[in-house]
């Protein structure tokens, strides 16, 4: 008899799970460009804000395939059941090859980059970020459980460092104010803020982290969607918040004058101490990011070979800690080698079209199941405002694409011939015997 998975995760880990998916290093550093775009307090604000309604309409696209199809492997699952195995097997070659693993490797990179000198380290940061990708995942080896109390602790502790921050920014003095910069016609400023959301988006990308290990929660289809939707309002709260922290202490001159806003404005409230937490917070924030996508990533290899689309091997579980040690050792090594292989920059680049594109398929998908689902009854939770919230996300999601495009053409076509060449590891793998395929899941 195979082995499963074991149900063990709750909706207090999954709403954490959630919040790890999406606060990274961003909101340390994103809010200085939405800041030199949009130009005016109000307006970046408001950037934040759409952001959040247009990531918390993201969080019930997939609360709402949850709770139709609360199926292993999150994301994979939902594509693989409303389009073609295909679709969803191409959503676990990009998630391994590009997608997810090339932001796990930009957060390792970006967490070694602080903790060098944070700890007096000199080693090359590349090391320190494949060294810190092999700890976690003996971690997680160890069982969900234990993945996901480690991961807990440090979403726990980066919520914690934002929040002294946000506290320390609102109850100093404010700093001398940095003066924005004339503006131009209502037809930049129209063009301004479309700039602004790009940028403000990606920060709020990553909701979907909760559902892909569907497999190990408890009661899925009410969890997973309560915690999706608890996580992102948190987000939200978190990110607006801190934003007006940085504008008060800094002005919207001062946080669009600046890479570092976070630092910038924390060495106002309380001096040079400022800006070493604001290193540390950073580092927790990455790490907590990490540990999120080491916990969460490997589920969707696991259930893509558990369900025959993939090498059986990867769906091997520990018979001792019930864990798909297989699958998260796989995560590590392609892991690693991205990130000594690319920079922070470049591996970004990589990531959002692919990521984003996936997405725009999910949320097709609830007109689909909606569709075969007509004659069922209705679920617990479903998309609000639907037609048009779900019309409207997918607009977005078109514009993203098409931005990220415009803007970085090569890195764009990078991912796309990724998953080109999956259609092609798609038919090899299911229809040549000698890749070790399980054919009987």
């Amino acid at each position: 008899m195979r082995r499963q998975l074991v149900r063990r995760l709750k909706t207090f880990d999954l709403t954490l799970i959630a919040i790890g998916g999406i606060v990274g290093s961003g909101i340390f550093r994103t809010p200085a460009v939405v800041a030199q775009r949009a130009q005016f307090p109000a307006i970046v604000i408001g950037c934040w804000l759409a952001g959040g309604v247009i990531a918390l309409i993201g969080a019930f696209v997939f609360a709402e395939l949850a709770a139709r199809r609360p199926l292993g492997g999150g994301l994979y699952g939902y594509l693989r059941n409303a389009y073609h195995p295909m679709v969803g097997f191409l959503f676990g070659w990009t998630l391994l090859l590009v997608s997810g693993s090339g932001a796990n490797a930009a957060a390792a990179v970006l967490f070694a980059g602080y903790l060098g000198p944070l700890a007096g380290l000199s080693l090359d940061p590349r090391i320190v970020a494949v060294v810190t990708l092999v700890v976690l995942a003996a971690i997680n080896a160890l069982g969900v459980r234990q993945g996901s109390n480690w991961q807990n602790l440090t979403v726990l502790l980066k919520v914690g460092a934002l929040g002294i921050l946000i506290v320390a920014c609102f109850t100093a003095h404010p700093h001398t104010f940095a003066p924005a910069p004339p503006f131009e016609p209502s037809a930049s400023l129209v063009a301004a803020i479309g700039v602004a959301m790009l940028p403000v988006l990606f920060t709020y990308s990553g909701f979907q982290s909760a559902a892909l290990v569907t497999a190990e929660t408890v009661d899925a289809r009410r969890t997973i969607p309560r915690a999706l939707i608890a996580g992102i309002l948190v987000v939200i709260a978190i990110y607006v918040l801190a934003n007006i922290a940085y504008l008060r202490m800094l002005g919207a001159g001062g946080v669009a004058a600046t890479a570092a806003p976070a630092a910038q404005a924390m060495r106002a409230a309380v001096g040079d101490l400022g800006s070493r937490f604001i290193a540390v917070a950073i580092a927790l924030s990455t790490l907590g990011y990490l540990s999120t996508c080491m916990l969460a990533f490997p589920r969707v290899y696991f259930q893509m070979a558990a369900e025959g689309l993939f090498f059986k091997q990867v769906a091997w579980i520990s018979p001792s800690t019930r864990a798909p040690v297989v699958a998260i050792l796989l995560q590590a090594v392609i892991t690693s080698f991205i990130a000594l292989t690319g920079t922070y920059e470049q591996i970004i680049n990589w990531v959002v079209a692919p990521q984003w594109l996936f997405i725009f398929l999910a949320a097709i998908a609830v007109f689909i199941l909606r569709a075969r689902d007509a004659k069922r009854p209705v679920p617990a939770t479903t998309v609000p405002g639907h037609p048009v919230t779900t019309g409207f996300f997918i607009v977005v999601l078109l514009a993203i694409f098409a931005a990220e495009f415009a803007i970085y053409p090569r890195d764009t076509l990078y991912g796309v011939g990724v998953e080109l060449a999956g259609i092609a590891a798609y038919f090899a793998l299911t229809r040549v015997p000698r890749f070790g395929i399980n054919r009987n899941p």
